[in-house]
């Protein structure tokens, strides 16, 4: 039996694609046309895939989100137990990925952000795909003795989004702060917190 050594899945192929024209261009740039032609397919290819530029969207979201996923290393972040000091280590070293190395990903995540407030169907599924984030941060905020979880993990996905905005597509684009940097924003931000 021979092991394959086949690259994307033509749905990820065209997600992947969707994602780079958006950083690229923008929604307005973001079309089947578009996808097939940047990503070498023949014509008609994306919208065999997805019909409408609605069920693009909704792949591009779907990608994004196992994309972010790997960025924000979800399985890597620590157990309660370990304590603030690993909390603020996993959370800086995500936050830093996301605006170095994968800064075109998290514009592609603004787009689709504001395209949401636009589109209720898009909104329920951006959120929901979201959550899972959110929702092992609320863990873990509460593991290390958060009194109000809900209201913790708000402060710092807005903190960090904040900080991504800012980097990515706000006034301070041409400054990306170092991982140290990021590692004592949150150190401060969580020592206020929870304490220590």
């Amino acid at each position: 039996m021979s092991v394959s050594n086949a690259g994307p899945s033509r749905s990820d192929l065209v997600a992947d694609t969707a994602l780079a024209l958006l950083a690229e261009r923008g929604m307005r740039g973001l079309t089947h046309r578009a996808v097939d032609e940047a990503a070498a397919l023949p014509q008609g290819s994306t919208s065999n895939l997805a019909r409408t530029r609605q069920a693009l969207l909704e792949l591009a979201v779907r990608r994004l989100a196992d994309r972010e996923a790997r960025v924000l290393a979800l399985h890597e972040m620590p157990d309660p137990a370990a304590g603030t000091g690993s909390l603020v280590d996993a959370l800086a070293l995500a936050a830093h990925r996301a605006l170095t190395n994968n800064r075109a990903l998290t514009l592609a995540r603004y787009e689709l952000a504001l395209e949401a407030t636009r589109r209720p169907e898009l909104r329920a599924f951006f959120d929901a795909t979201g959550a899972r984030f959110r929702d092992q941060l609320t863990v873990l905020v509460t593991g290390m003795g958060s009194t109000e979880p809900a209201r913790h993990t708000l402060s710092l996905i807005a903190w960090a989004d904040g900080l991504m905005f800012s980097c990515v597509a706000g006034s301070f684009g041409a400054d990306t702060p170092s991982l140290e940097e990021v590692r004592a924003g949150l150190r401060e931000l969580l020592a206020g917190m929870l304490g220590g």
